[in-house]
């Protein structure tokens, strides 16, 4: 998933390895913590290695692009080459149970506008099979082992199936408007698909806070 993430990054722009991070961190909200950064520099190399990406030519970075504190590696820009780009084809058109996972639906669906219809609807399609089948599970558990739970064991588990269910409603109305060519909209306040009901999911990883 992070070489994923990475080649869908540089194919944006070059960047330093710091840039990299800040990106992932945007990119990927709530799951970046699902990725490990200390594998970040091994992943390039290996990336490199692999003549996925390549070292641009170095220009010197300000302060407000690198800090100073940074070490050289962080300092160092990163390029994707044409077979790098290939490469991101190939991974951003796989589906199967790695990418219906939380990290793995997660960063594909980071990359959805570079990703073709079909791609997305059996990666939602599958996404949306996952979550059922978790609901499924939560709602046998609390049928069988409700009796036997402590108060605040029982409200978690709760409060996963209740997560589960709001997940489902998503897709589906995702899985709905990939199928009629409908995108996603983006309102004047910049939050994309505008205010949501209650009863909306959060993105991946997340959980929603009520509001009064």
């Amino acid at each position: 998933m992070l070489e994923l993430a990475i080649l869908g990054l540089l194919q944006e722009a070059p960047m330093h390895g710091y840039e990299l991070r800040k990106e992932l961190t945007a990119k990927l909200g709530a799951i970046r913590a699902a990725i490990s950064y200390g594998s970040l520099y091994p992943t390039l190399r290996r990336l490199q290695a692999a003549g996925w990406i390549t070292e641009a030519d170095e220009t010197p970075a300000t302060a407000e692009e690198v800090p100073a504190l940074t070490s050289r590696r962080g300092r160092v820009v990163y390029e994707i080459t044409a077979e790098g780009k290939e490469r991101f084809a190939q991974l951003i058109a796989q589906t199967g149970p790695e990418t219906y996972g939380d990290t793995g639906f997660g960063v594909h669906f980071a990359f959805f506008s570079r990703t073709d219809q079909a791609t997305r609807l059996r990666i939602l399609e599958g996404r949306r099979r996952t979550i059922e089948e978790r609901r499924e599970g939560l709602r046998d558990m609390l049928g069988r082992a409700a009796e036997r739970l402590d108060a605040y064991t029982l409200e978690l588990q709760r409060h996963g199936l209740e997560a589960c269910e709001r997940e489902v409603r998503w897709l589906e109305e995702l899985i709905a408007n990939e199928r009629s060519g409908r995108a996603p909209t983006v309102p004047h306040d910049g939050t994309a698909g505008g205010p949501r009901q209650d009863n909306s999911p959060p993105p991946p990883g997340e959980t929603r806070t009520e509001r009064p």
